[in-house]
């Protein structure tokens, strides 16, 4: 668990969402605004109809494996 956290980067989320339909996932919304992913990778229909939110992906793990974001 050291080595993960030493190797973790921390983001602080600065802007405050509320476009998820299950108001429980706006955090992970919010993170991934605030870390400039590239994409959200998840197996919650909720997320997963926002795909693509503000320029984010929001797809599967098998979706992940195939997209080519290098």
């Amino acid at each position: 668990m050291d080595l993960v956290a030493s190797a973790a980067a921390r983001f602080s989320p600065s802007v405050v969402v509320q476009d998820c339909r299950d108001a429980k996932d706006n955090k992970y919304l919010e993170l991934a605004l605030a870390a400039g992913a590239a994409a959200i990778v998840s197996s919650d229909n909720d997320l997963l109809v926002l795909d693509s939110w503000r320029g984010i992906r929001i797809v599967t793990p098998a979706q992940f494996l195939a997209l080519d974001l290098a």
